[in-house]
């Protein structure tokens, strides 16, 4: 019989072990001969708006980083690397304090960066690291102005706005087709920092190619305690669907308000729902959640790698959210690229990103191949809260569930 330990190549070795580990801390599954490290260890900065405004998102995008990087270590580490050791850095939900945790990593010698979250602190973090010519992997900041800049550093794994929201409207499309075009009208609260207003932005010029009719788009700052007034606003225009482009907390309050104020359209359905879906929202808020439909970063509901991630995680009390395994993949994308660059030097990092073949998913993604810096095997789902709980709606290779639409009588 072979040796592993004598096979393993540098690209498969994340893709390889990453099921072992999970399952060694769970009991399940025979762990496979690990490689022992070799190297002096490398420092990986993990990047997240852990307080303010976007700290729920921030402390689960830490939550999924570390937990990867706890299971590389446990296996030996990266070949000829040796172990990773993590340098936390706070955004604290502003560019500027993304921009001051930048500088603080690279003089603490990191030789990546993971994280960021939030559109306008990838913007500005990916232009500050870019100095340094120290790669950054962008997590979830969806506006595609990241990766249209020319950044040699910057590679975002998820996917960005244009790929989204032709998905979702595709899927809309489709939802309100089959059950014999019902839904004619929309409403659009969004909002207004890169994020919300970007991709705002795009659905006004998409949607009316659809045959859909925007009657308003309400923007809104993050923080905001009261959606009363925009909601007031839904209830007298009374569109057929409303589409909420915010982070988690105003997420949830929207939804409430307008469960309060019993404003039910045909379908709330969200393109990046910050909370829809959530499996915490559902749990504390599951009548204001029903029905509701995303298009979102999600995992792959087949995948055994994916469930023993979502059994790890529910074993510390956490919720499964994209922000964790969305994470915990650029962590072993770049793990991956370090062993293939055989060496923690920058440059070889960025070319060794710049060809991954990672394949070592979580998420119904293809191959990873970076075309200036974006993901072109990256790809959003469509999901639904059904029976409190959040079921793939699209597509439909992987689907759990068909779509509820239009939303029934209360």
């Amino acid at each position: 019989m072979t040796d592993k330990r004598n096979t393993f190549s540098r690209r498969n070795f994340l893709q390889t072990t990453a099921v072992g580990v999970a399952a060694a801390a769970t009991g399940t599954i025979a762990m496979p001969a690990v490689l022992r490290a070799q190297g002096a260890g490398v420092k990986l900065g993990v990047l997240q708006p852990v307080t303010g405004a976007l700290s729920y998102s921030g402390q689960q995008g830490k939550l999924g980083a570390t937990i990867a990087i706890d299971e590389i270590n446990a296996a030996g580490g990266i070949k000829g690397i040796g172990r990773i050791e993590p340098v936390l850095g706070d955004a604290q939900s502003t560019p500027d304090g993304g921009n001051a945790e930048v500088e603080k990593m690279n003089a603490a010698g990191v030789v990546a960066i993971v994280g960021g979250y939030a559109s306008s602190i990838c913007l500005a973090t990916t232009q500050t690291a870019a100095r340094y010519d120290l790669p950054y992997i962008v997590d979830v900041g969806v506006t595609d102005a990241i990766v249209t800049r020319g950044l040699k550093n910057t590679f975002r794994f998820g996917p960005g706005f244009g790929v989204i929201s032709k998905s979702a409207l595709d899927n809309l499309v489709a939802i309100n087709d089959k059950a014999g075009k019902p839904a004619k009208t929309v409403m659009i609260v969004h909002e207004d920092s890169a994020f919300g207003s970007g991709l705002a932005k795009l659905l006004n010029a998409q949607l009316p190619e659809r045959g859909f009719q925007i009657l308003e788009t309400i923007p809104h700052p993050t923080p905001t305690r009261d959606f009363n007034n925009v909601v007031l606003k839904i209830k007298a225009q009374n569109p057929d669907i409303v589409v909420p482009a915010n982070y988690y907390n105003e997420y949830v309050l929207l939804a409430r308000t307008m469960q309060q104020q019993r404003v039910r359209p045909k379908a709330i359905y969200s393109v990046l729902g910050g909370a829809a879906s959530s499996y915490k929202f559902v749990k504390e808020f599951p009548e204001a959640a029903q029905y509701i439909m995303d298009c979102n970063h999600w995992f792959d509901p087949r995948n055994p790698k994916a469930l023993e991630l979502k059994k790890k995680v529910e074993a510390q009390g956490q919720f499964y959210t994209y922000e964790v395994f969305m994470n915990y993949s650029c962590v072993l994308l770049v793990a991956d690229a370090l062993a293939r660059a055989g060496a923690a030097d920058r440059a070889k990092l960025n070319a060794a990103l710049e060809s991954s073949t990672f394949t070592g998913h979580v998420m119904p993604y293809g191959p990873t191949k970076f075309v200036n810096g974006q993901n072109q095997g990256a790809a959003p789902a469509n999901t639904q809260v059904l029976g409190n709980d959040i079921q793939v709606i699209f597509p439909e290779t992987f689907a759990s569930a068909k779509p509820v639409f239009p939303m029934p009588p209360a």
